[in-house]
């Protein structure tokens, strides 16, 4: 908790904070109880959205419905091996739905075989499906090596993607060295999206100095509570 206490980042408004928050939850048997719940908290904190899978967005949409939390939806999530126009297809039926942004999976596979033209292709194709709703273009970062994710991240500037994700959490996850290299290759003309296993408000705040403007977790509720008690003391 000390250590917490020092990062300036508490003293500048926790609202702040939530903002940079998509509150997620991804997992295959979560229920009509367990997206209320993570609706009702994205409300309570501010968090900046629910992160779902595509078929939960409409019952999102009415939880949430005053608010001003919006909904991101994943497509061609987890494994990003999907058909362009099968995520673009997908991506459409999400927008249409209510989502407000799109974190889409990149073709790995295409990626570590240089068929870049692939890659920046789909990119494209949800980029135009979407129009100018936020596009988060995942990479994930644990299967590919340095120069790999350099490359991604310049394919995915390129193909016009508002963000880079750092991992979808099933595979890899998030490492402070991998947000500042990608923040190192984008520069500031991207945001940068770190998910997978950030469960602590210590790694929270590592991955925002690092560079991530924002955060993608599971544990964004408890994450509030520590952070909320860490100011409190220190005022």
């Amino acid at each position: 908790m000390k250590r917490l206490k020092k990062k300036r980042i508490l003293l500048n408004g926790l609202s702040s904070v939530a903002s940079k928050i998509d509150h997620t939850l991804l997992k295959a048997d979560a229920n009509t109880v367990d997206i209320s719940k993570l609706c009702r908290e994205a409300i309570q904190y501010g968090f900046h959205s629910v992160c779902v899978n595509p078929s939960n967005i409409v019952l999102c949409r009415r939880l949430l419905r005053g608010s001003r939390v919006k909904i991101c939806a994943v497509i061609g999530f987890p494994l990003g091996a999907s058909m362009a126009s099968v995520k673009a297809y997908e991506a459409d039926k999400a927008v249409k739905s209510g989502a407000d942004e799109i974190d889409m999976v990149a073709n790995i596979g295409a990626l570590k075989s240089r068929d870049y033209g692939l890659v920046s292709r789909e990119i494209k194709l949800v980029r135009k499906t979407i129009a100018n709703r936020s596009l988060k273009v995942i990479i994930e970062t644990g299967l590919l090596t340095r120069n790999e994710k350099i490359k991604a991240c310049l394919i995915a500037r390129q193909a016009g993607a508002d963000f880079i994700k750092t991992s979808t959490g099933f595979v890899s996850g998030a490492t402070v060295s991998d947000v500042k290299l990608i923040r190192k290759t984008v520069g500031a003309s991207m945001g940068i999206k770190a998910s997978g296993g950030i469960k602590t408000a210590e790694t929270f705040l590592k991955m925002l100095a690092a560079g991530a403007t924002r955060i993608g977790t599971s544990s964004a509720a408890p994450i509030s509570r520590v952070l909320m008690r860490a100011n409190n003391e220190y005022q």
